[in-house]
């Protein structure tokens, strides 16, 4: 289930984490500096669907390699290194964080795309998905971050969208909207380029709009790739799909 994105006027009101592409903080429409330890803080609680987080699983998984005490030391000075906008994010209590009410975190809202997207009975048409729901589903999950807890919330984050790009893209050719399903087809396979159903929407979007020849190149270019990286042939059935259309 998608993460819900809570909005209100309360003091988080204004206040902005893009964790999509990278970390941002922004309150109204000025960017916040931010301490790597706070980025990281926010990060993690924002990245929590179910509202409170214990601080002790803050501290254990943001310092893993302190003791218990250091950790929650740490905590405690992340906290207090807050500038006003990262104070406001956060509801601090005695054995808790939470992200504010009224808090935007755009992959939260990422995620309510791709699961309207991957809703039963969504189509192109009804929803008004367009390229915009194709970008919003285009970026990563903080890139360059490789802590475990990190690393795991991307791997998901990019498992989800592909699903949602795979289906937006089936979406579009059934309207007849060939440009945004090649669009939509093509950022999947940029998320998983070894991944064969991506390749697959990308080579029936191609034929659907009647280019053959960029189908061709599309499973040469995989099959370059499955062979360099696996040692593998493009599966045949990719072959198919275009030897059909000839």
């Amino acid at each position: 289930m998608a993460c819900g994105d809570r909005r209100s006027s309360a003091p988080g009101a204004g206040v902005r984490l893009a964790l999509l592409g990278g970390f941002g903080l922004s309150a109204g429409d000025a960017s916040v500096a931010v301490s790597a330890g706070a980025e990281r803080l926010l990060a993690f609680v924002a990245l929590r669907c179910n509202g409170k987080v214990p601080r002790a699983l803050v501290a254990g998984t943001l310092w893993p390699d302190a003791t218990e005490r250091c950790a929650y030391a740490s905590l405690r000075s992340a906290l207090s290194r807050l500038p006003a906008a990262g104070r406001e994010a956060l509801e601090v209590g005695p054995t808790e964080l939470r992200l504010a009410d009224g808090v935007g975190v755009d992959v939260r809202e990422a995620r309510t795309l791709a699961h309207r997207i991957l809703a039963p009975g969504a189509s192109a048409d009804r929803s008004g998905f367009g390229l915009a729901a194709v970008e919003g589903l285009s970026t990563d999950l903080l890139p360059g971050w490789y802590e475990d807890w990190t690393v795991l919330e991307a791997d998901n984050w990019r498992r989800l969208r592909v699903h949602a790009l795979e289906a937006l893209a089936c979406a579009f050719v059934g309207a007849r909207r060939f440009p945004e399903a090649v669009a939509a087809a093509g950022a999947a396979v940029r998320a998983d380029p070894l991944r064969e159903s991506s390749q697959a929407c990308l080579i029936r979007a191609h034929l659907a709009e009647g280019n053959p020849g960029e189908a061709l190149q599309d499973v040469e270019r995989y099959e370059r790739r499955l062979r360099a990286e696996l040692g593998l042939p493009a599966p045949a059935r990719l072959w198919r799909l275009v030897a059909e259309a000839g």
